[in-house]
């Protein structure tokens, strides 16, 4: 009889972590248990605390990150029926620029109570955009002194990423800067906590900490001029970074002991929580493009050339798979629009009717537009709701609706608001193509591929073929099947990450064609998109920056 052996792929999103539990020698998805943190995303008031949150913040509680591991392994191995014997390997996606102070010994500021009430102290989540301030500082200094690094993220970084979030603690708070012996990515930590030993990402590293494998992190002396003293932050960092697979280290005793697993299990470094669903989705070549799609969506491409394109927010070798240069984009909002019209613009009876007919209000709005041709309901969206990630880099900009008339309907929003998002990731494909980067499919997949009208939107806007994904779960199998890689299974006949892949995934579940017809009816509407993209994106930006902080003048 074949042994059973599994490897657990722990992915830790936006507010919820999910363990998956594969069997590395046929790919089944034998369980997998999904727990809510119980802090969620922190906006308003910090936990235990008095203190409020000013605008554009958004923390987590590295608490509630151990608190669901626990939980989902526990649940995981219960109802696969798995002993804990069968686990062979584990693996972590995270989502990325997710920021966290720590002690030496990797305590977080937040854990301690002379740290606990100063919000600097807790981790930055990704949707923590008050660093934008410190981005732009960033970008003019990098463009004025034509820092090299800079044209790896398309002559721009985000508000999202370290540097900025690691100024805006230097700024706004020294004292906890200063006690802040290292400044972590959360994959890198949770990482850390499991094998008792800091290994960080080059993944993490390479797209979210401006880190080159030739050129190390941007030098002291560019540091030092953003603000004196703040070039000691290259001492909080890693001086060594490793590939995704590596072996980070093993289960420690006592992590085993609390997560009821054999300690000695390999764990493989982290990976970006998208960057590890487009290993599970079949990203094994140049020119398929990956969209990974919830809340927001990341777009991942790769190709054996670099290239250095406007707009692409990180350019890393070896970033996704070996021997490739694997291209990052992406839209900071997509589902989180979809769940805003729901919440906020729909009246009563829309509810009502959604509960007689025993469908979600997602499904009846589909159902409600899902015979509308291009351009019937007369609206037009800009996909900015919270703020642009690519290709602007922009974080101050905001939506825009245009065509409102007396007999607009909810579901007619909300067509106009999918067809944005769509309208949003052609630019971005037509961003990479015009640099070279050509992009021949789209694999999809996320919470979002089961909303069939969306994809064919996408599909009939971009005139791309769009496959989706077999597994409903593909950042928890990316991380187990580089958990597999770390256990360096090559008796098993996994000796490469393609070996792996190729086993441990299965063919798209689904395949949708473009409608040239549709296709050649968007065609003026993407024109219309652009004007309006370029015109608050490019020509008059700081009308939506003025808006947004007009309050607080």
């Amino acid at each position: 009889m074949e042994r059973k052996q599994y490897s657990l792929g722990l992915d830790f999103g936006t507010e919820s972590v999910r363990c998956l539990a594969v069997a590395i020698n046929s790919g089944e998805e034998k369980a997998m248990a999904t727990q809510e943190y119980s802090d969620r995303v922190i906006t308003g008031r910090l936990p235990d605390t008095f203190v409020q949150l000013k605008t554009d913040w958004a923390l987590q509680n590295p608490r509630d990150w151990l608190d669901s591991m626990r939980v989902v392994i526990g649940q995981t191995l219960r109802d696969g029926a798995i002993d804990s014997s069968e686990v062979v390997s584990l693996g972590v996606s995270f989502t990325s620029s997710t920021v966290l102070p720590t002690t030496d010994d990797g305590t977080p500021l937040c854990f301690l109570s002379r740290w606990k009430s100063e919000p600097h102290a807790w981790p930055k989540l990704w949707k923590h955009h008050a660093a934008q301030p410190e981005a732009n500082l960033i970008n003019e200094l990098a463009q004025k002194e034509k820092e090299p690094w800079l044209k790896r993220y398309g002559g721009k970084i985000s508000s999202e990423w370290l540097f900025p979030k690691a100024l805006q603690i230097f700024k706004e708070s020294p004292e906890c800067f200063a006690a802040s012996q290292r400044i972590v990515e959360g994959g890198d930590w949770i990482v850390w906590k499991l094998v008792g030993q800091e290994m960080r990402s080059v993944c993490q590293a390479g797209y979210k900490a401006l880190w080159n494998s030739e050129e190390g992190y941007p030098s002291q002396s560019f540091l030092e001029k953003l603000d004196k003293g703040f070039g000691q932050v290259l001492n909080k960092l890693g001086e060594k970074h490793f590939p995704v697979g590596t072996r980070a280290g093993e289960l420690t005793s006592e992590m085993a002991s609390q997560l009821s697993l054999p300690s000695g299990i390999p764990v493989a470094t982290a990976i970006i929580d998208a960057h590890s669903a487009a290993v599970a989705s079949g990203m094994d070549a140049q020119g398929r493009m990956v969209m990974v799609m919830g809340t927001s969506t990341c777009h991942l491409i790769m190709d054996k050339k670099e290239v250095f394109a406007e707009g692409v927010a990180g350019v890393v070798k070896d970033g996704v798979l070996p021997g490739y240069y694997a291209y990052e984009s992406g839209q900071a909002a997509v589902g989180d629009i979809f769940a805003w019209v729901t919440k906020l613009g729909l009246p009563e009876d829309y509810y009502k009717e959604s509960k007689e007919k025993n469908i979600s209000i997602h499904e009846l709005l589909l159902r409600k537009s899902v015979d509308q041709k291009p351009g019937q309901h007369g609206l037009l969206a800009l996909d900015w709701l919270n703020g642009n990630r690519s290709v602007l880099m922009n974080s101050d900009l905001s939506g825009v609706l245009v065509g409102l008339n007396l007999n607009t309907k909810p579901e007619d929003i909300y067509r106009a608001m999918i067809e944005a998002t769509a309208f949003g990731t052609r630019v971005i494909i037509e961003n990479f193509e015009k640099n070279g980067i050509k992009v021949e499919e789209i694999y999809a997949c996320g919470g979002l591929v089961s909303n069939s009208m969306l994809l064919q939107i996408y599909s009939d806007i971009t005139g791309k073929t769009i496959k989706v994904a077999a597994s409903a779960q593909t950042t928890a199998l990316g991380a187990a099947i580089l958990g597999v890689m770390a256990a360096g299974l090559e008796c098993e006949g996994f000796s490469t990450i393609e070996n792996v892949i190729a086993k441990m995934t299965m063919p798209p579940q689904a395949v949708y064609q473009s409608n040239q017809g549709n296709h050649s009816g968007y065609k003026n509407l993407y024109e219309k998109y652009i004007q309006l993209h370029d015109y608050f994106g490019r020509g008059k930006p700081v009308v939506m920056k003025e808006l947004k902080f007009y309050p607080d003048k």
